[in-house]
């Protein structure tokens, strides 16, 4: 089972290995889900791919944005050029891009990003059918769930560190409102925010309502290692090198069965805490935190205030530089002046102190640690991994010396002079055992030793220091082999495929389709409604995203990877460029609606860019105007009823529409979306979506 750890620069990266992952992954400066972490340039990524592999690390590249069509081209140029340095699989989201990777380099290995959203059974099974190795799991699927996945593709579940509210893939809200799209990498964090929710106009619960503490999976993780989940995902890329090092450590300790202690448990909050939760996993409570920011560690109270400085009772140790936050007034600093109960400048205090209140504070509070500047030098003085190696060495009178050095999966074996009698003072095996442990310069140790000699037999030193080094070099050059089947051309078909320019609209009722007489197309989520008219009108039924095991219909707008039988792929697809317009046709659906991130000088490119390629006109949708949905979240995270109309506003007083439908609470955009001037702009070749 694999521990699976973030690196987010080359710092991290070595605290990962330190900490003892088996594998980690990163992201380059462009393509990745964490835009705003450092991330790799080509020439650290070469550095990374030799270190992980050098300590037999897999290393994994997260590509897992939605892809322009005029990014294409630096996309795939990105692609080549990781396949050819070595780098282990692709953590990737856009449909088009994964199909045509795997189209393009049938050997090389991709993992579908929780973006992708692996939330039921068809779509694992379709991602397996493609040639997809590893599915990272959705974070709402739960334990049982899982346990159900009888599909022979690998299972990677996140099992510590941040939560996003959303079905990941699924949020738009940072797109609709800011203009950077989550999709691309660029969330500002909406759910972070402070709202209020409001029924019928009335204020009933006001606070971070969307703000998901932290995931930590410890306290049931050996349920999860008795199931068939192939890799434990801990998330951070944007963390520090310490906090990376200290939560894999903490992992590996537990996988291998040492477990954790109370210390460890208050490191963590110390690391980073918005408050601990076992996830949806374990059918956990993930939402409404105290505040969208990291907590840390309860360390003592308030128990006097004056102008100048705050009297501290404490239960833990806090040491000067150390950072702290007062829980009720949400105020932090830096411990710059610590002083002990005489009022003496101290490095460190234990009981009562003080420091200065330079932040005003006025009322008592509970004092958290938040940071601790000797923990981070603690945590970052770790002893360097090493890789167990077995050596045997042969010295016989009147043959050559030989010496093999394995890793359990590489064998090297050299060879040196002849051995001869010695005439003063034999070789003794000590002596040999002390050279061949020489190993200080490499990420090698022995771990057994196997030394068979004749008596009276004379080598010199310098003959097995240079068979050690040379050995060790050449299993270094083994264990970074890189062994690719290249590049294939890729042919593309001309499909059958039908298109329309349709005018469609969402209906739920009679009345509305009685209204509705100038549309050629229905939608609707009302199924006796689409019963009565499947055989008189043109009309599909909008199916439930996120359901885990369930049946589709054979006329549906469907709003994730099921297998079509004739349906049409809603907006929620993120369609983006004309690779995920044709893979989706040759699927099967029959109209591909684009992604609401588009604006029209996009669609209408992306149209004139499909023909020019394939030769064909696709069938796409547009939503013309709709109130798009930002957020699809599993439960009822608001505790809403099922009746009453509510909505949530933020600190700008924007109002948008929350409802519960028994299984997800939905939340629309504040305002309505529209493509502007597509008369004007676009060639039309396509079908337009209304909202009633």
């Amino acid at each position: 089972m694999e521990i699976l750890s973030p690196a987010g620069d080359m710092l991290s990266l070595e605290a990962a290995i330190m900490g003892g992952c088996d594998a980690v992954y990163v992201g380059m400066k462009n393509f990745g889900a964490r835009r705003y972490a450092s991330n790799f340039t080509r020439e650290e990524i070469i550095q990374a791919v030799k270190f992980c592999h050098i300590y037999g690390v897999k290393i994994y590249v997260t590509l897992n944005t939605v892809i322009k069509d005029s990014e294409v081209d630096e996309f795939l140029e990105l692609v080549d050029y990781l396949y050819n340095l070595g780098v282990d699989a692709f953590i990737m989201q856009d449909f088009g891009m994964i199909n045509l990777v795997l189209n393009m380099y049938p050997d090389m290995e991709v993992h579908a990003s929780t973006q992708f959203n692996n939330s039921n059974l068809d779509t694992i099974k379709l991602l397996y059918d493609m040639g997809v190795k590893r599915v990272v799991l959705a974070r709402e699927l739960s334990l049982e769930e899982i346990k159900k996945i009888d599909i022979p593709i690998e299972l990677e579940v996140f099992i510590h560190g941040a939560l996003c509210i959303s079905y990941s893939g699924n949020c738009l809200f940072s797109s609709m409102l800011g203009n950077r799209s989550g999709n691309r990498g660029e969330c500002t964090g909406c759910c972070r925010l402070f709202y209020n929710l409001y029924k019928d106009d009335s204020i009933i619960k006001s606070g971070y309502l969307l703000s998901t503490k932290e995931l930590n999976t410890s306290s049931r993780f050996d349920e999860l290692l008795d199931t068939n989940i192939s890799s434990f995902k801990i998330e951070g890329r944007m963390k520090s090198p310490e906090y990376v090092y200290f939560v894999t450590r903490f992992y590996r300790n537990i996988v291998d069965g040492n477990g954790y202690t109370e210390k460890d448990i208050e490191i963590l909050k110390i690391l980073f805490n918005r408050d601990f939760t076992l996830g949806n996993l374990f059918d956990d409570n993930i939402s409404n935190v105290v505040s969208p920011n990291h907590l840390g560690l309860k360390i003592g109270k308030v128990i006097g205030i004056s102008k100048d400085r705050i009297k501290i009772k404490l239960d833990k140790i806090l040491y000067q530089e150390d950072g702290i936050r007062f829980l009720k007034s949400g105020k932090g600093m830096t411990v710059n002046f610590l002083y002990d109960k005489s009022l003496r400048l101290s490095n460190k205090a234990d009981s009562i102190c003080y420091v200065k209140n330079n932040i005003a504070l006025d009322l008592m509070d509970d004092v958290y640690l938040t940071s601790s500047k000797h923990l981070s030098l603690e945590l970052l003085n770790y002893s360097k991994r090493r890789v167990p190696i077995n050596i045997y060495f042969e010295g016989r009178i009147g043959s050559r010396v030989k010496l093999v050095i394995t890793d359990y999966k590489h064998s090297v074996t050299v060879y040196g002079r002849e051995g001869e009698i010695a005439t003063r003072q034999a070789l003794t095996r000590e002596d040999i055992r002390k050279k061949l442990c020489k190993l200080g310069d490499y990420v090698y140790e022995a771990s057994d030793i196997n030394i068979q000699m004749d008596e009276d037999l004379f080598v010199p030193i310098s003959e097995i220091n240079k068979l050690r080094r040379d050995a060790i070099e050449r299993l270094n050059g083994e264990r970074l082999k890189v062994e690719r089947l290249g590049k294939k051309e890729v042919e593309f078909k001309k499909l059958d495929v039908l298109t329309t320019n349709y005018k469609s609209i969402v209906v739920s009722s009679e009345e509305d389709i009685r209204n509705s007489s100038s549309y050629d197309r229905f939608y609707t989520n009302n199924f006796s409604l689409f019963q009565k008219y499947m055989k008189d009108k043109d009309i599909y039924f909008i199916e439930k995203r996120n359901i885990f095991d369930s049946d589709i219909h054979s006329k549906s707008l469907i709003g994730e990877y099921r297998y079509p039988n004739n349906s049409i792929s809603d907006y929620s697809f993120n369609v983006t460029n004309i690779y995920s317009v044709y893979y989706l046709h040759k699927l099967g659906f029959s109209a591909v609606t684009l992604s609401v991130e588009l604006d029209s000088l996009a669609i209408d490119t992306l149209i004139n860019n499909f023909y020019k390629k394939f030769l064909f006109y696709p069938n796409v949708e547009v939503v013309c105007t709709d109130k798009v949905e930002l957020m699809l979240i599993k439960g009822n995270i608001l505790g809403i009823s099922l009746d009453g109309n509510y909505y949530i506003k933020d600190f700008k007083g924007r109002k948008f529409d929350v409802y519960f439908d028994s299984n997800f609470t939905h939340i629309l955009n504040c305002e309505v979306t529209k493509v502007k001037d597509l008369g004007a702009k676009c060639n039309r070749r396509y079908n337009i979506k209304y909202l009633k």
